[in-house]
Parts: C-alpha cells; structure tokens; sequence
C-alpha cells in the first residue's frame, strides 16, 4: 500500500512539474501574409511552448485585448503594426514585437515590450550597394525626421565613412516626394528608398520607379516586392530568423528573466533581391558573385 502511494504521489510530482513547464504564449498577427506565417515558423521552431494565435484581420468587432487576456498567456508575440498597436495597451505581461517598422512611432516608455526592428543597420545596407554597384559615390534619399530621422543619422555617419556622399532631404508630406526627387537629377547616381510611410505611397512609388528608368538611377529598397515592380535591387529582414530571434527573446523571458533586461534588437539576417531585367535597362552589369547569392527576379 505503501508502495502505491509513493508511486501515486511520485507521478502526481511529475505531471505538476511537466504541467508548470508549459508555457502559454499567445501570437497577434497582424495578417496571414507570406512575411508574417515565416516569422511565426521561425518562432515556433525555437520556442519551447504551447502557442495559441490570433488573426487581427479575422477579428474584426471582437475586443482584441480581452481576448488575450483571458487567454492568460506568459508573454505575447506581436507580429505587425497593426498587431502591436492592439496588445500595447496590456501592461502587466511582456510583449515582444517582430516585423514591425518604426516601432518607436508605436510604443515609448512601455516598460514591458521588446522585439525585433526591421531596420538592416545602414552600413549594412551600403556595403551591400556598393558591393552591386562598385562605383558608386552620390545617393538620394528622401526622410520624414519623424519616422526614419534616427535611422537617417546612422546613414550619414556610414556613408561619410565609405566615401559615399549621401544627399538626404526631409519630407513631410507624400505630395512633396516628386518634387524633391526630381530636384536630385544629375546629383545622384543612386536613389535608398526608406520604409517611411511618408515617403513610401502608391503614387510616389510609381513616380520612383519611373524616375529610376528614365534617369538610369538604380533604387534600393527595403522590399523585394518594390523589386518585382521595378526598383534594381532591395536588402530584406530575413522573416524566418527574425522569428526565431523573437522565439529566443521570448525563451529568455519564460525562463524567468526579466524583460527589462531584454533589449531590443536588429535583425541578424538579410537577404537579397536583383531585378536582372531592370539591371539591363538600367545598363548595369552584376556580377556572376551577386547573381550566385542573391534571389533573382526577372531573369529575361
């Protein structure tokens, strides 16, 4: 009888701790893009824990916030903007954000949220330019000071390094963005396209990508699908590791560190797109090196 009853008592001891040892973890997403379900798999394939999700844009009329709550998760992963703008309202349970641009025009002194940013470090994303484009020494860019001034900062810096000279013009409404462009013609022999929202709108990526082959001016973008439209070339976050960055973050977390000791952090990997056919266009050669690593678009 005995004997039964340690046995009991043993496996009840076991099946608490086994209980304890999962973690509950609820994932926003702001929509079920491509980007984001890569970044949720990356997530996944680190993150020791039972993960419930929500679709932002499958929810629309229900109380977001409540939702979460009552799923009484340990930490939430916010995948998106429109993702982080809903859960940032929740105080006492850490939130760690990816594939998120400009989060500091979301959240401020929040004391409880981390993540990834989106933003390629620029001398990064120069070196990756110039190793496309060996010569080059004059790139445009247009900014809001409000949404990319910090990043912008870093790029002068970079540039000045690199000997590039960077020809970077505030904006402060899309309506301006032709004018300012066109008023870099014969000044710049490359044009950095910023994810700035201001800068960055159906209208002016048009005028951008016409712009760009008329001029010969090769853009670089921060998305390949600006390369499928017709910018040369772009240097994108990896969404896959950017999730397993986060399911990391998330990891540290669970195992009882505290957020506040969790500091936000660039993506580790990027990769990059040429658009071949553009290149032609534009009467620039890429070498069989670039070819061999980068994803190809429009080869004929």
């Amino acid at each position: 009888m005995l004997k039964k009853f340690l046995i009991l008592s043993l496996s009840i001891f076991l099946f608490q701790g086994i209980a304890e040892a999962i973690h509950e973890v609820v994932v926003i997403q702001s929509f079920t893009i491509k980007p984001y379900n890569e970044a949720l798999k990356g997530l996944k394939s680190v993150c020791d824990c039972r993960i419930k999700q929500f679709i932002l844009s499958e929810m629309e009329g229900l109380d977001v916030v409540k939702a979460v709550r009552d799923a009484r998760p340990d930490v939430i992963l916010a995948i998106g903007m429109d993702a982080l703008s809903k859960v940032k309202r929740i105080k006492n349970i850490p939130i760690v954000y990816l594939m998120v641009p400009n989060p500091q025009n979301v959240i401020s002194e929040e004391g409880n949220i981390t993540g990834i940013t989106m933003n390629i470090p620029p001398e990064k994303q120069l070196a990756s330019l110039r190793e496309v484009l060996p010569e080059i020494k004059r790139i445009g860019l247009l900014y809001n000071p409000g949404r990319t001034g910090d990043f912008v900062t870093k790029a002068r810096l970079a540039a000045s390094s690199m000997g590039i000279e960077l020809l970077a013009k505030e904006v402060h409404s899309s309506k301006d963005v032709p004018k300012l462009v066109t008023s870099m013609k014969g000044k710049i022999n490359a044009f950095w396209m910023l994810p700035d929202t201001t800068v960055v709108t159906p209208e002016t990526t048009e005028f951008l990508l016409l712009f760009s082959l008329e001029n010969k001016i090769p853009i670089m973008t921060f998305s390949d699908k600006y390369v499928e439209m017709g910018a040369l070339m772009s240097l994108e976050v990896d969404a896959f590791d950017s999730g397993k960055q986060a399911g990391e973050m998330a990891q540290k977390i669970l195992s009882g560190t505290s957020i506040k000791k969790v500091s936000e952090t660039d993506p580790r990997k990027a990769f990059l797109s040429i658009n071949l056919k553009i290149a032609k266009k534009l009467e620039i050669t890429i070498s069989n090196e670039i070819m061999d690593k980068a994803r190809i678009v429009n080869r004929k």
